[in-house]
């Protein structure tokens, strides 16, 4: 019995710490970006998909963006084909395309969006060639990466109808292709198309879910995890070699999150822990590395 009231007077306490937060983010916009072994077990999952829903029903604008590079993997390997990256990047030909645009739009966004409708929410399922959402043209390489692009205009009309309703836009990183790609459909970065996404509509917070406890000055020591930065302290970081391999592309899609003011902050949180989002959100250690402009 003890424990019992233990533990909910921690809960009751830990919503009553929340509440300032709440206030605070009522009525703003977060864009998150869901990926890495969130998407992979399933308890982790489960605890994702709370963790919008709360966000939602606390009154926020949430978008979640998606990837989905292991089921991707998974199918190519199903069908036969082999995967090829380039400068970290998977080479999409004509056939890798329809695989990505199958798995992404047909199957793991339409997942998710069952996923948050089971536990009672309202989800919204498109990918970034629904309403020109994400419009894109090859991305110029120094190696040809195919049917690979780079966003050059978002549309967020479509979005903003969708949160008006009360319903969370869930959105497969697949784009339309304008100017060189006219007609095609191309596959782009999840991180870069939440960046992009964060900024058209102004967002209060980008969320990037990631395999690693957060942006460290040595990634063999969680312990050197930095917990607040700067952009231009980002980029002296970069030059210092210090941030390096793939924590590059994430602090990039940060710092173009945070242009001109269009995004106020941007979080790196560890996916791997249950609930990061909420931690990052509700409490005052929040989790990850916190980026400013500046």
């Amino acid at each position: 019995m003890k424990e019992r009231v233990k533990q909910y007077t921690e809960q009751a306490e830990f919503l009553v710490h929340a509440l300032p937060y709440i206030q605070r983010y009522q009525g703003k916009t977060m864009v998150i970006k869901y990926g890495g072994n969130a998407m992979i077990h399933r308890d982790l999952t489960a605890a994702v998909m709370q963790d919008v829903l709360f966000m939602a029903f606390a009154g926020m604008r949430t978008v979640l963006v998606h990837g989905g590079g292991p089921e991707i993997e998974a199918m190519l390997k199903a069908l036969g084909k082999e995967s090829r990256f380039v400068q970290g990047l998977r080479y999409t030909d004509a056939a890798t395309m329809e695989i990505v645009q199958m798995v992404l739009c047909g199957k793991v966004n339409k997942d998710i969006s069952s996923l948050i409708q089971q536990q009672g929410g309202r989800a919204v399922g498109i990918c970034g060639i629904d309403g020109g959402l994400l419009q894109a043209h090859l991305l110029r390489a120094e190696e040809d990466l195919g049917l690979v692009g780079e966003i050059e205009r978002v549309d967020s009309s479509i979005l903003t109808v969708i949160l008006d309703s009360g319903a969370i836009p869930v959105v497969a990183s697949v784009a339309r292709g304008v100017g060189d790609a006219e007609g095609l459909s191309l596959n782009i970065n999840a991180d870069m198309a939440a960046a992009r996404i964060a900024s058209a509509l102004k967002a209060e917070k980008l969320l990037l879910m990631t395999d690693v406890p957060g942006l460290l000055r040595d990634v063999s020591d969680p312990a050197s995890l930095i917990p607040a930065i700067t952009c231009t302290e980002l980029s002296a970081l970069k030059k210092a070699g210090i941030i390096s391999r793939g924590m590059i592309p994430k602090t990039d899609c940060c710092t173009v999150a945070l242009e001109k003011g269009a995004v106020k902050q941007a979080h790196i949180i560890d996916g791997r822990l249950p609930h990061a989002l909420l931690t990052a959100l509700f409490t005052d250690e929040g989790i990850g590395t916190m980026i400013e402009a500046g």
